[in-house]
């Protein structure tokens, strides 16, 4: 959150301090010639600039959660384009003006006492109002690029806090600061930090579909920087870097920052005009507010006193407008959200259960609802929000018992919806259809059943069956190996089926207490290595490579051989869950990430990169029968976990020397097994959506 804090608050503190000392000056101005009585006007200004930048705020709010997930990603990347252009422009009119600030402040004052009090108002609220309108943008897109508002907001309101303490210090008179300094070294920040919002500004457009390139990455370090990591957190909350960065983000961050920057500095270094000697020397905007303040407070204030009860009766119509110029911002803001169909109070109560399914649904309006689902059926049931022509789901309650209440939040656009209530035990009962207009499209999940993945799974049981037929025959050769006191040629026959058998990974579930004997490891046994119930390939593996001979292991092998022969046999009979297919996507690469790449299963031969290897060839088959489903639910993600495999493969295959061998997991370059890590867990990462999208779901 903290990281997320810091650009907001340095927008914070320098909008803060420049709106701040706007109206120091504006104050100071009419203190020092005796108009006390008019300050309620530049306070109704500033009041009124306030309202008005949050209801801006509260108008990209709501209008932001009203569109689909790539019109979000259009709005945000566009509006942070904007912002950009603004802080920009803002910077380079401060460096500008900051020399000259009271002298024009106070000729606008003196303009506006001469036409109205309006004028006044005007002044103010113009002054205050830009910073405030920036700062509301800046800030919202801060939020948006972060993900979560706490932290931009926190920082921001520390930022506004001390701006005011910092201008009630140059008005009472205790505190100096060189503003102009202050301007250049804010700036120079500002301008770094809007080179990461532009870049990230254009990445959402490029996800929104409005500009092209968004798989052409110019810079990834996902395979070897955490993006989790601390410093890679503070590194994209700061400065809004990612690990992966497209070409469009790269040059448009390079160009950005070289340009403005130099003619930032050029400016500074630029020699300042020679300004008209005035009748009388104007101070400099630091002691612009001392000197005006100090003279207000030397000065008596009879004219002004007089000035006041003379308009005392005036008072009370004085406050109408103010009020009224406050009151606009606000109501206006409402007018928007209302007409473009902001969030609305949670939907009335819907109930569940096979003869009421969804009674008091009633056609809800576009953006993000919530529904009361109250089960009034005396069985425990699945609760679908789907479109029933296609039976995408959008949103899903999972085991509502009888008597109970719970929220269910979708976001809804154009459309038809409907409610499904599965009881259990019983059959699947479908409300009354309602339509949908005004809204975007929304993302949905096409749910799958126990018969679409009949066909991936026989597929994969074929798979099996043959990797295990395989496997019997090297298995048996491994043994003759032994048998024969050939030792160099057990341990290549040992590899060759090890990685075999680690490619049927995804099998664990239905192996059961085969996979204990196959590959069952030492941990946890009474007498570890030496235990008698240490077998299978890792007692044949320590054996081999710590000089136990080839007679004393090819028991151990005659048994390893007789229990894959046994596996074999049972597999066609074993139950399989369709389920397990899904998840199998991810598990069998997250046991990879804690043994293989930790090398807490080698007892002696290195070859856990191997074996990794082998892994990702699981994976892999299974992705390729599951292909079909996942294309059609989300046809990018196929796009981005194969990279990812790619990439890992390409890091693994760094390990393997020229004549075959493996260098072990512990005598990796460090920067090597950080690649690896890294690229596993981002590809674990990406893998991770894929059991829920292909989870089994009633309503299919």
């Amino acid at each position: 959150m903290w990281n997320d804090a810091f650009p907001s608050f340095l927008i914070g503190l320098r909008e803060g301090l420049e709106a701040g000392l706007v109206v120091s000056i504006l104050v100071a101005t009419l203190v020092r010639g005796e108009e006390r009585g008019r300050l309620p006007q530049v306070w109704t200004g500033v009041l009124a600039a306030v309202g008005l930048s949050l209801s801006f705020g509260a108008i990209l709010t709501f209008t932001s959660a009203n569109l689909s997930a790539k019109a979000q990603e259009a709005f945000g990347g566009s509006l942070s384009v904007v912002a950009v252009a603004f802080v920009t422009a803002m910077v380079f009119w401060m460096r500008r003006n900051a020399r000259n600030l009271s002298g024009e402040i106070k000729e606008k004052v003196t303009a506006a006492l001469a036409i109205g009090s309006g004028m006044l108002v005007l002044t103010s609220f113009l002054a205050v109002g830009r910073e405030g309108l920036e700062t509301a943008l800046f800030i919202w897109t801060t939020a948006q690029t972060a993900g979560e508002s706490t932290g931009p907001l926190v920082g921001a309101a520390v930022g506004l806090v001390l701006a005011a303490a910092l201008c009630w210090g140059l008005y009472r008179r205790v505190l100096k600061i060189n503003l102009t300094r202050f301007f250049t070294w804010t700036g120079i920040g500002l301008i770094v930090i809007a080179a990461g919002v532009l870049a990230y500004g254009l990445r959402d457009l490029q996800e929104g579909g409005v500009l092209p390139g968004a798989t052409a990455f110019a810079v990834d370090l996902s395979g070897s920087v955490d993006q989790n990591s601390w410093y890679a957190t503070l590194v994209q909350g700061v400065l809004n870097l990612t690990t992966q960065m497209t070409w469009l983000q790269v040059v448009a961050y390079v160009l950005y920052l070289g340009t403005v920057m130099t003619l930032f500095v050029r400016g500074l270094r630029a020699p300042k005009p020679a300004a008209p000697k005035p009748a009388a020397p104007e101070p400099a905007a630091p002691r612009a507010v001392e000197a005006e303040a100090g003279a207000a407070e030397a000065k008596p204030e009879p004219e002004a006193a007089r000035a006041a009860d003379a308009e005392a009766p005036a008072r009370g119509r004085r406050w109408v407008v103010p009020v009224a110029v406050v009151a606009v911002p606000a109501v206006v803001a409402g007018v928007v959200i209302a007409s473009s169909d902001g969030k609305r109070p949670a939907a009335a109560t819907v109930s569940v259960s096979p003869t009421e399914c969804g009674k008091g649904f009633a056609a809800p309006q576009p953006g993000q609802q919530t529904f009361q689902m109250h089960n009034t059926g005396p069985q425990t049931s699945e609760v679908y929000l789907v479109n029933p022509a296609t039976n995408a789901v959008y949103g899903e309650i999972e085991g509502l018992a009888p008597g109970t209440t719970r929220a269910l939040v979708a976001t809804i656009g154009s459309g038809q919806y409907a409610w499904r209530c599965v009881p259990t035990g019983g059959k699947a009962v479908t409300s009354a259809a309602v339509t949908v207009s005004g809204g975007g499209s929304v993302a949905a999940v096409l749910p799958v059943s126990e018969q679409d993945l009949a066909g991936p799974l026989a597929q994969y049981q074929q798979f099996v069956d043959a990797g295990l037929a395989t496997l019997q025959t090297q298995t048996a050769k491994l043994a003759a190996d032994l048998h024969a006191g050939d030792v160099a040629a057990a341990k290549v026959d040992w590899l060759t089926a090890h990685l075999q058998y680690s490619s049927l990974g995804a099998a664990y579930g239905t192996f059961e207490d085969f996979d204990k004997k196959i590959n069952g490891r030492a941990d946890g046994l009474p007498q570890g290595v030496n235990d008698p119930g240490f077998q299978g390939f890792h007692r044949i593996e320590y054996g081999l490579w710590h000089g136990q001979s080839a007679a004393s292991l090819a028991p151990v092998a005659d048994q390893l051989a007789s229990d894959v022969t046994g596996l074999r046999k049972a597999f066609p009979s074993q139950d399989f869950d369709p389920s397990d297919l899904p998840l199998r996507t991810h598990e069998i690469l997250e046991n990879t990430l804690q043994f293989e790449l930790t090398a807490d299963t080698d007892e002696g031969s290195g070859t856990n990169l191997a074996t990794a290897q082998a892994n990702v060839v699981g994976t892999q088959e299974l992705l390729t029968v599951l292909r079909p489903l996942i294309a059609k639910r989300s046809p990018d993600l196929l796009g981005t976990v194969d990279a990812d495999i790619a990439r890992f493969s390409s890091l693994l295959k760094q390990g393997q020397q020229p004549n075959g061998s493996w260098t072990p997991v512990r005598q990796l370059d460090p920067t090597l097994r950080a690649q690896l890590n890294g690229a596993l867990g981002q590809l674990l990462e990406d893998l991770s959506p894929i059991p829920d999208l292909l989870e089994i779901r009633k309503s299919a």
